[in-house]
Order: C-alpha cells, then sequence, then structure tokens
C-alpha cells in the first residue's frame, strides 16, 4: 500500500512546490512595481529634472526623462547655451530640464534649457541669500532707479542708493553714473528675494562693506602705533577728517589736522585728498583708529629760535580776535599775541576796533618762548630809549 500512494505524494509535493513558487514570484512582481524608481514620472509644468540624452539633431535634442515618453528640447529654448556648448552635446550626457509643456501633439513633452538654468540661479540665489555670502554679476542695462544685472538667467535689481559710486546729486548726474557702469561687473549681495514675484533686489554698497570689514580687521592686526601710512580723505565733518589707510577709516581730530589754528577741517582739506598720516592709537575692541596729519610734519616751535629773534620786524595774519588781543599766524603752526596795549599808542577798547580777522599787520617780536609754544608781538614802534625787552608782555594775560 506505501509503494502504491508513492506517487501521489510526490505528484501533490510537487503542485505545493509549484504553487508557492508562484506566490513568491506574485510578491516580487508587486513588489518591484510598488517601487517608485520603476513609475513612469508624471511631470508637470514647471517641473526641473536631470535628463539624458537620447539623440542631438539639427534643431532639437531628444531627453529620456522617465516619462511615458521622450521629451524634446528645440532649439529656442537653448538661447542660453552657446553654440560651442551645444557643439558638445552627445548622447549619454547628463542635461538639466524644465518641463515648459507636458503633452505635444506627438505625446512627447517640451523642454527647456533656459528655464532650467534660470531654476538653478534662483535656487543658487536662495542659498546665497541664507548664507549671506557676496556674488559677481554684470550690469547689463539700468533706469532711473538704478541697474539691472544678469545672474545665469535671473534677472536682479540695484537700487541706485545701493551703489557707491553713483552720485546722490542731480538726476543727469545719476543717469550718467548708472550709463559707465553699464557692462561691468559688480560684487552684490542678495537683500531680497522672492521666486514667486520673480523679484530679486541686491546691494553693492552692503557688499563693499563686507569686504571692508574684512580688510579692516586685517589692518588692524598688522597696524601699530607710530606707523606712518599714506591715505585718502573719505568725508570732513565739524570734528574732524575720516582717512582710508588701505581698507579701513581712521579719524583725524581737529587738533590734529595742523600745527597752525583751524576752525573746521574744510578749511584745509576735502574729500579725496591724498595726505600723510601719523597712527596715533589703535582701538581693537571699538575698530577704531586714531590719526594724525600734523605729526608727519615737523614741529615748528622746536626751531623756532632759529628763525626769530627779539626785535625782528616780520609780517602776520589775524586769526582771531579776543578781549584782551589778537592772534597773529606768523607762519604755519606759529601763532603770537598782539597785546591790545601793543596795538598803538593811544587807548584800544577792543582790538576790534584796529584790526579784523584774515588782515595782514607789520609786527615785530617783543617776547619768545619757544617751551610754552608764545610769541609776544607789537604793533607799535619802539619808543626812544625803549628796548624790546621792556615792551613784553605775556600773552597768557
Amino acid at each position: 500500500m506505501l509503494d502504491e500512494q508513492t506517487p501521489a505524494m510526490l505528484h501533490a509535493s510537487v503542485a505545493d512546490a509549484q504553487n508557492a513558487q508562484d506566490i513568491e514570484d506574485r510578491a516580487l512582481m508587486e513588489q518591484f512595481l510598488a517601487d517608485p524608481a520603476h513609475d513612469y514620472r508624471n511631470l508637470q509644468y514647471g517641473d526641473t529634472v536631470d535628463g539624458v540624452i537620447m539623440r542631438v539633431d539639427k534643431d532639437e535634442v531628444l531627453v529620456n526623462i522617465g516619462a511615458k515618453a521622450e521629451g524634446v528640447v528645440p532649439t529656442r529654448e537653448m538661447q542660453s547655451m552657446t553654440l560651442e556648448d551645444r557643439s558638445e552635446l552627445k548622447p549619454g550626457d547628463i542635461l538639466l530640464v524644465c518641463v515648459v509643456q507636458t503633452e505635444d501633439k506627438e505625446g512627447r513633452a517640451i523642454l527647456s534649457v533656459d528655464k532650467a538654468l534660470q531654476e538653478k540661479s534662483w535656487r543658487v540665489l536662495q542659498q546665497t541669500h541664507e548664507s549671506g555670502d557676496v556674488i559677481d554679476a554684470r550690469v547689463v542695462n539700468y533706469n532711473k532707479g538704478g541697474l539691472l544685472v544678469n545672474l545665469d538667467g535671473v534677472r536682479g535689481f540695484v537700487p541706485s542708493s545701493q551703489v557707491t559710486s553713483i552720485s546722490r546729486g542731480p538726476e543727469t548726474q545719476k543717469q550718467s553714473d548708472m550709463a559707465k557702469l553699464v557692462g561691468q561687473s559688480l560684487s552684490l549681495k542678495v537683500i531680497e528675494i522672492n521666486r514667486n514675484r520673480n523679484r530679486l533686489i541686491l546691494s553693492e554698497r552692503q557688499a563693499a562693506q563686507e569686504v571692508r570689514d574684512g580688510r579692516k580687521g586685517e589692518l588692524l592686526s598688522s597696524l601699530k602705533e607710530g606707523d606712518t601710512r599714506t591715505g585718502v580723505v573719505t568725508s570732513v565733518c565739524d570734528f574732524g577728517a575720516f582717512v582710508d589707510i588701505g581698507g579701513a577709516d581712521g579719524l583725524v581730530h581737529l587738533s590734529e589736522i595742523s600745527w597752525s589754528r583751524v576752525k573746521h577741517p574744510s578749511e584745509v582739506l576735502k574729500a579725496g585728498d591724498k595726505v600723510q598720516v601719523f597712527v596715533l592709537g589703535i582701538d581693537n575692541d571699538r575698530k577704531r583708529i586714531a590719526l594724525s596729519i600734523k605729526r608727519t610734519q615737523h614741529e615748528p616751535w622746536v626751531t623756532v629760535n632759529d628763525r626769530y629773534q627779539l626785535g625782528q620786524a616780520v609780517e602776520a595774519i589775524i586769526t582771531q580776535l579776543a578781549s584782551f588781543g589778537a592772534f597773529a599766524r606768523i607762519e604755519d603752526g606759529v601763532e603770537g599775541l598782539i597785546h591790545v596795549s601793543e596795538m598803538g599808542d593811544g587807548r584800544v577798547q577792543h582790538p576790534r576796533d584796529v584790526v579784523a580777522e584774515g588782515e595782514t599787520v607789520a609786527v615785530r617780536i617783543i617776547r619768545i618762548d619757544p617751551a610754552r609754544k608764545r610769541i609776544g608781538l607789537s604793533m607799535r614802534q619802539p619808543g626812544e630809549g625803549e628796548s624790546p625787552a621792556d615792551t613784553a608782555v605775556d600773552e597768557g594775560t
């Protein structure tokens, strides 16, 4: 009986094994079909994908983008590529494309290299904005409000107020300044980006400031008190002048501009002047530099005795009036006092009755005190039997 059952049992075993294999095959097929990697892409308008070039024709490029049908890039959608770039395209190359039409009458997707490049640029610009990096762009045109730049297919706008080299004066001057920048490359920083509104605002001023701040840090680390540098005056204010010494501005206080009396920096300095400066001090914490112009020049009081003697007649320019007399400059950095009692033989109520600021007068030296930086001057003629020492006055009174 055992021998009679054996064929039946073997047949059942084979059938069971076949059923098990069928179940496994169906499971593998379902797993394969469920894998997104094996699905056809359902691409929409505006999707940007990496495709594989299948064929390069004269008027179009056939690209496999994983859809049911291959896509095509017509030449009108490859304007951002040079003829040389197009000539180098070959089957098997990866090409970034953007879907501009999901299906034409032949069932193919219409693709664009230009729009894909633009989309890629937007992504890069967004990353640049988030990281705060500085980028370069070429000025392609301008309008009343500012400059237009091209960033790999994305048009950006730089307001005139955000460009350091554009004048803030008359409109004609601004337009002239902007016209000169067309074709030039500028370092820029993204200050506003809105992909949905196709809005990109950039600033050359902020980019320049960042570069300047970096240079300032380098300069501060190498600068030492006592250094002498060549600089350019960048601005003048009531209390002094700012001088660029190669990446950082330092302040020349009013008292450090000249050995002569200076009422306002604009009397002797203007923006753009090239000057020699002496480094007085460096404040690394506040990133400030104190400079001096006058200390690059010889201190005139040190050798004043070599040039002047008691009783010497000189010409002087009245620089300032006070109730007790008038200050007069006999050379740059050397001023003396004409006491009110030395302004004439008669009694003088106030110096303004005799002299005026800016007037040149003939005087004689009646006292020299280099240590206290004082010189006494007189407009009176010495009397008979009177020596200069007899008429000396203390200009501090």
